[in-house]
């Protein structure tokens, strides 16, 4: 028989056994796939294993829990942080970035295109603040792309003709785009294709 120190350990409405990470992650998928505001609360408990009052028990709402969501998602090995941060050049950031979205785009072992384009799209203004997280997200890796710009201009690797705000949101679009082309069926050899061609504007040091 459960004393009552043990069953005060256990908190009301988490499931024995509860995997938060687990749960988290078919959460991220559903996200991915359908989008914030197509994504229900009932369609969450059921690819999570969960109950309702264990979704608001481990998560807060859906709201938090689509932001975990997001933070798994843009977290790991290897982010657009990383990728810029450790490329040698502006360039190099670039097609590291490209890359990235080539292969994360078309895994087999998740959905098609970017959880944030995705998501993003489908807000209504009901979920403004939604978007507006989502949209910090990109912002910051653009900055961060714009600065390793900045950065190879004041050390003659790239041009300082080129406009660095411009060249970032170019890439970014790109981005934003192959997304769209993976949701569309497109597979990995096209996406690489147009991240190749895209890589044909970026200008020289000259």
């Amino acid at each position: 028989m459960k004393t009552l120190q043990q069953t005060a350990r256990r908190k009301p409405g988490r499931p024995l056994g509860f995997d938060r990470e687990a749960a988290l992650h078919q959460a991220m998928l559903l996200f991915w796939q359908h989008g914030y505001e197509a994504t229900s609360v009932n369609d969450l408990t059921k690819a999570m294993g969960i109950t309702p009052p264990s979704l608001y028990t481990a998560f807060g709402d859906k709201k938090q829990l689509f932001l975990d969501a997001v933070h798994r998602y843009v977290s790991g090995p290897v982010t657009s942080k990383s990728i810029i941060e450790e490329a040698p050049t502006a360039r190099a950031a670039a097609a590291g970035l490209l890359h990235a979205a080539t292969i994360g785009f078309t895994d087999e072992a998740t959905p098609a295109g970017c959880l944030l384009a995705s998501s993003a799209i489908s807000c209504s203004p009901v979920a403004a603040d939604v978007q507006k997280a989502l949209s910090r997200i990109r912002i910051r890796i653009e900055k961060r792309l714009r600065d390793k710009i900045l950065q190879d201009q004041r050390v003659g690797k790239l041009t300082p003709k080129i406009d660095a705000d411009a060249l970032a949101g170019h890439i970014m679009a790109v981005i934003q785009g192959m997304s769209t082309l993976a949701r569309d069926g497109s597979n990995r050899e096209k996406l690489s294709s147009v991240a190749a061609v895209a890589m044909l504007a970026w200008p020289t040091s000259n």
